[in-house]
């Protein structure tokens, strides 16, 4: 088989087919996502509308407390006339302070119907007492509503209030679409039971719920219904199913816990659709939103028909570039994959002979550019691994360091020993802070938690050193979550306290600043110390880790080693991000040292480029 019918069947085999077998799982993976898509949508929507739902019943409970507290409600109980309790009907004039109040609070909520009470007193129970009534409404009597399971359910609440959605109680609430608050109302001062109150609230403030949903485009099409704990719909917007059972449009009940979410594919009326039901909180009712599957698959639909015609034409041009261009183009492909085979040996000095005037002259010139840089790339790559190896190693001696964890335990055991219970305590939880962040195998970690491990370091050097220093870390809250390199600080808080504070006759301050520039955040370290000459500063950033390993021997045998800090903090910033960051130190003899750190600002998931 020659070059030219290979090269076709892997187009065909290689592309075209995959192409096919992607688009086809593609095509159902879609039809997936946009089914737990939409789910997650409805679940909010659902959430979303159950908070209004609850804030339009809190305000209703609200109205009728603040009827309580006041006594409109026990004064008309009280009354002498009950038919003459009616705030609607009564004049203004005669009405007290508190009586006023509440009937302008009853009117600046148009969606009140009626509020009437049931009298518990002795021979008061024969006829309900109006309190507020728009519309004329029949009351049902007190002894037949005493008879009803929710008379006693209402008594069991102690004075909450209970809800009834359009359709539970018929008897009760008439058939309007209203829903009903009944509360036991109690005398204050003895907390008698006195009287049950009954306001009625027309359903047009969750018309207005429903309403602004419908507005948004991708719920325009979706059907919202509340149905109650024994699947009759209580409520539907388009105002088609009240009062009927939800099994007859769905061929079976739905059931969720309180609080509880699921969403499925069903049929709805004889139409595929996607039904979310989501249960109020503290109320017997649930939330059913219904959307039609071709309304959500329209758009797939849409992208299968041009992913057909875009197949189409990729096969109609591989056989056109098949018959056209192959033929001419194959002989000088195979001279490059003779000399690709060169290199593939190892023969990065190979070059073929450039020749032509067209486009397979800047194949040929390409692939001759191309020997050439990945050989200086192989180079560069060499060298950058040397350099990464070394800056692991300087890594690996910026963790923690035995010497100071050996220290720290016998610090520890020196305080247990003169039973320091809690500043052992504090001490053991510093330490394993340290170690917990320590051993994290992220390279960047947020801010807030480098000076979580660097306040524990400090506060473990301050047991340590008798209070020989203080600290103060100023740092603006919007800088806490950037990234920046793990055990970073540390090492140029180490520099402070074991070289810049020793010897001083008074006390040590480190202050830890931050602040933001552009893209790029700068975290500032200054102590009050001794500071360094340049001399003594040239030094401990010019010698590599091997001589540096050597001196520290050699000078501070037995102690916990110095110097290391800075240029492991420098070479890991560069690294990581570019030479455009790094440290920036300024230092006086006598003095102290200031050190600023440059970083790109970023948080976790940002993209960001060395």
């Amino acid at each position: 088989m020659n070059l030219r019918i290979k090269l076709f069947t892997a187009f065909l085999s290689l592309v075209i087919i995959p192409l096919f077998i992607v688009g086809i799982i593609t095509f159902f993976a879609i039809f997936h996502y946009i089914e737990t898509k939409y789910s997650d949508q409805a679940e909010y929507a659902l959430k979303s509308i159950s908070y209004s739902i609850t804030g339009v019943f809190e305000e209703m409970d609200k109205v009728t407390d603040d009827g309580i507290a006041k006594g409109v409600f026990q004064m008309a109980l009280n009354s002498g006339n009950p038919d003459n309790q009616n705030l609607t009907a009564k004049d203004q004039l005669s009405l007290n302070a508190n009586q006023r109040n509440f009937r302008s609070l009853l009117y600046n909520h148009p969606s009140i119907d009626y509020a009437f009470l049931y009298n518990l007193k002795e021979g008061a129970q024969d006829k309900p007492i109006s309190i507020f009534n728009k519309e004329n409404f029949k009351m049902l009597p007190f002894e037949k509503f005493k008879q009803e399971p929710l008379y006693q359910e209402v008594l069991n609440l102690k004075g909450q209030s209970k809800w009834i959605a359009p359709h539970e109680y018929p008897e009760l609430t008439g058939s309007e679409q209203v829903f009903t608050q009944i509360r036991l109302i109690k005398e204050l001062s003895y907390l008698q039971n006195v009287g049950i109150l009954i306001v009625q609230v027309k359903n047009w403030e969750f018309e207005d719920i429903f309403k602004n949903l419908q507005l948004r485009n991708h719920l325009r099409d979706t059907r919202f219904l509340l149905v109650n704990d024994e699947g009759t719909i209580l409520y539907d917007y388009q105002n088609k199913l009240d009062g009927h059972p939800i099994h007859e449009y769905t061929g079976k009940n739905i059931t969720v816990a309180k609080g509880g979410y699921k969403s499925f594919k069903a049929r709805f009326d004889g139409q595929e659709s996607v039904v979310s039901v989501y249960h109020l909180q503290d109320y017997s009712w649930s939330l059913v939103s219904v959307t039609s599957w071709d309304y959500l698959s329209k758009e797939v639909m849409t992208f299968a028909a041009w992913f057909m015609v875009i197949l189409g034409v990729c096969i109609l041009t591989a056989m056109l570039f098949n018959t056209f261009f192959m033929n001419r183009i194959t002989g000088t492909i195979g001279i490059i994959v003779r000399f690709m085979r060169k290199v593939e040996d190892g023969d990065l000095n190979a070059r073929v002979e450039e020749k032509g005037h067209d486009e397979l002259l800047l194949l040929l010139q390409g692939f001759n550019n191309l020997t050439e840089k990945i050989g200086g790339l192989l180079e560069e790559v060499k060298m950058e691994q040397q350099q990464k190896a070394k800056a692991e190693l300087r890594v690996l001696q910026a963790q923690i360091k035995p010497h100071f964890l050996f220290n720290t335990l016998e610090l520890i055991n020196g305080l247990a020993v003169q039973n320091e219970g809690r500043k052992v305590s504090e001490m053991v939880l510093r330490l394993g802070n340290i170690l917990r962040i320590s051993i994290q195998d992220r390279e960047e970690i947020p801010l807030w938690l480098e000076l979580e491990h660097l306040t524990s370091y400090l506060e473990i050097q301050k047991y340590r050193w008798d209070d020989l220093f203080d600290y103060t870390i100023d740092i603006p809250e919007e800088m806490l979550n950037y990234q920046v390199l793990k055990l970073m600080l540390q090492p140029l808080v180490e520099n402070s306290i074991q070289h810049g504070f020793e010897g001083i006759p008074y006390k040590g301050e480190v202050r830890i600043s931050g602040s933001v520039e552009e893209d790029r955040i700068l975290l500032r370290v200054e102590d009050n110390g001794t500071g360094m000459t340049g001399a003594e500063l040239l030094a401990n950033l010019n010698m590599d880790a091997e001589s540096n390993e050597q001196q520290m021997q050699i000078y501070y045998p037995g102690e916990e080693r110095r110097g290391i800090g800075l240029r492991n903090v420098a070479d890991r910033i560069k690294l990581q991000y570019g030479k455009e960051y790094g440290l920036f130190i300024c230092t006086t003899p006598g003095m102290g040292v200031a050190i600023q750190c440059i970083l790109p600002k970023y948080e976790l998931g940002d993209p960001h480029e060395a």
